[in-house]
């Protein structure tokens, strides 16, 4: 005659959790970024471009490449400095806060 098993409630939480940590570990890889010294933040980004944290919104608005991370707005500076020289230079009103980028990207 066989044994019958009948799973208790803290069975169930065991196997669940299990599965959870093993999908976990299978499936999500964590995002990291694969060279953080090209990474700025809303503010280095604002004072590098020195602009005002407004105008750095309103660009954003515009389609500056920006990044979203754990809740927070990261910049790369090389997909800035591309999008400005490539695309959008003529849009914004380029003046002597400018000046310098004019110099780096050509």
């Amino acid at each position: 005659m066989e044994t019958l098993f009948i799973p208790t409630e803290n069975d169930f939480k065991r196997w669940v959790k299990e599965a959870v940590k093993e999908f976990i570990t299978e499936q999500i890889q964590p995002v990291a970024p694969q060279n953080t010294d090209d990474l700025l933040n809303r503010k280095e980004v604002a004072r590098f471009l020195r602009i005002s944290l407004v105008t750095l919104t309103d660009w954003i608005k515009r389609g500056l490449p920006s990044h979203k991370q754990r809740g927070r707005i990261y910049f790369d500076k090389k997909e800035v400095l591309d999008y400005i020289k490539e695309k959008k230079i003529n849009q914004f009103k380029i003046g002597s806060k400018l000046h310098h980028l004019k110099q780096q990207v050509g």
